[in-house]
């Protein structure tokens, strides 16, 4: 008699149930949501983060959230905001700059946005200005564009510095000239297909991911 096949069967990942045993022994009671605790934690987030209160989560990554920033023009209510602020979140970035519009589809974000400090300027202006002393010690933080225009220079061949903000455009335009204008430097991301431009969200991971690869693990 040959054994029954068993299908595959989906188990869910994202969240646990409540708290089993008693939390004031776990070392991170303190931090702990007793809401969470008592109906258990579906939320999207990593599991060293399971029962912790928003407030906790901010802290802790404020201890040690990269030292780039990310910027986005917003002028249209481009879907893929959410999606560069939920990169923003993966990969740590102090801080994300809404430029233009107040309101921006969060959609994409998955309640990332929560976790992120956000500023918003009406123009580029703004952003420039906030730029001026935004570094360590009152420096300026370089701002850095990324779009495939004429004369950009190749993201894989450049060395990134370890403060800056990354400033992004909309899916199709791009940037605008002001914010291009405003850019100590324009970077285009290589490609090799028939397109003429990347989802501006994947374009944003990229940049993120290859600041992480030049500061974190060179």
């Amino acid at each position: 008699m040959s054994e029954e096949i068993q299908e595959p069967i989906a188990v869910p990942t994202w969240g646990v149930g409540p708290y089993e045993g008693d939390p004031t022994k776990d070392p991170n009671f303190a931090k702990f949501d007793a809401e969470l605790l008592a109906n258990g934690d579906t939320r999207n987030v990593v599991d060293s983060y399971r029962y912790w209160s928003m407030e906790a989560i901010v802290a802790d990554l404020d201890s040690k959230r990269h030292r780039f920033e990310v910027a986005i023009e917003n002028w249209q209510h481009d879907l893929n905001i959410g999606s560069i602020v939920r990169n923003a979140n993966a990969f740590m970035a102090a801080r994300v700059h809404i430029v233009g519009n107040k309101r921006w589809n969060r959609r994409g974000a998955m309640v990332t946005d929560r976790y992120q400090h956000i500023t918003q300027h009406p123009t580029v202006e703004g952003l420039i200005e906030y730029a001026k002393t935004a570094g360590e010690g009152g420096k300026p933080l370089p701002i850095i564009a990324i779009d495939n225009v004429p004369g950009c220079k190749k993201l894989e061949e450049y060395q990134l510095p370890k403060e800056c903000i990354f400033l992004f455009g909309q899916e199709g335009p791009g940037l605008s000239q002001a914010a291009l204008d405003a850019s100590d430097v324009v970077l285009e991301i290589t490609q090799f297909g028939s397109t003429r431009s990347i989802n501006a969200s994947a374009a944003a991971a990229i940049t993120m991911h290859t600041w992480v690869m030049q500061h974190v693990f060179s």
